[in-house]
């Protein structure tokens, strides 16, 4: 099986199997997640979630996945930058 190709090395690193991504779901909905593969990323469309995926490993922690507004853009910076209190606010 050829399931790994290595010939780019930078891309290679982000990919995800197909076959885990059949089985995951959003953590918080159940519902199937959509691979965002420019951004690396999990999308739950109806949590409006975006959750990393970080050397090939899908990080399902709501704290730390991305808000995303109704359109499916990223709003935020994950769940625990909103509650840290960073100081900073956008205007």
């Amino acid at each position: 099986m050829h399931g790994t190709d290595k010939s780019a090395a930078g891309s290679a690193e982000r990919e995800v199997d197909p076959k885990l991504l059949e089985i995951l779901v959003c953590p918080i909905t159940k519902a199937p997640l959509t691979y965002d593969r420019e951004r690396s990323e999990l999308v739950s469309k109806q949590a409006r979630l975006a959750y990393p995926i970080r050397d090939g490993v899908p990080i399902m922690l709501p704290d730390e996945a991305r808000s995303l507004d109704e359109n499916g853009d990223p709003v935020a910076e994950g769940a625990a930058a909103m509650t840290a209190g960073s100081g900073k606010r956008a205007d």
